[in-house]
């Protein structure tokens, strides 16, 4: 079986981008998106890392984005956030303080799943972090580390396979409407 590349090319990574990137708070920094030179260095393919243009990249402060990473729709990466103390209005505060801000390093193969959010606090994704998906991450997590939930937390690590594991892993029956209702073919019922 043959497939197309999933990475993105040049192209689909800058429309992406212009339609995912925010700068929320840029009258009080105005950060950058650095991508890792590997990211464009993959031989047959101009990009190696998918970022879907549905999801949200708060660059208040500078992202740095490392090669094969994937970033899914409706996730959320901020790098701000606002006081929550005081019996002062929050606004009046936001107004008269701004906002914190810090940088984000999202290492090389870093995979934030649909719907994740990656909260300020969490200033370091290193190499191999999957965030699953509708996950809230909170803290830093450890290097192929798996995490889920809310609030985020660190529910396995990604163990090295073999050739064989991983063809062993796509040879596994998936669950069949056909099978489970004991029909001779599916017959389409649109409305």
């Amino acid at each position: 079986m043959q497939f197309r590349s999933a990475s993105q090319t040049r192209q689909e990574l800058e429309t992406s981008l212009k339609e995912c990137r925010r700068r929320p708070h840029s009258n009080i920094n105005k950060g950058k998106l650095i991508f890792s030179p590997e990211v464009f260095n993959t031989v047959g393919s101009e990009t190696n890392v998918v970022i879907s243009r549905f999801s949200i990249l708060d660059n208040t402060g500078n992202i740095h984005i490392g090669p094969w990473c994937m970033i899914g729709a409706r996730a959320r990466i901020y790098t701000h956030d606002h006081c929550h103390q005081g019996k002062k209005p929050l606004l009046s505060i936001q107004e008269r303080h701004g906002v914190f801000w810090q940088d984000k390093y999202i290492g090389k193969d870093v995979w934030i799943h649909e719907n994740a959010i990656v909260l300020y606090q969490a200033s370091i994704l290193p190499d191999g972090f999957v965030l699953g998906a509708g996950s809230v991450l909170t803290k830093n997590p450890g290097a192929y580390e798996i995490w889920g939930g809310v609030p985020a937390r660190k529910i396995a690590d990604r163990k090295d396979l073999s050739s064989i594991e991983i063809k062993a892993c796509f040879e596994k029956p998936a669950f069949s409407l056909k099978d489970y209702l004991h029909l001779d073919e599916l017959k389409d019922t649109r409305l």
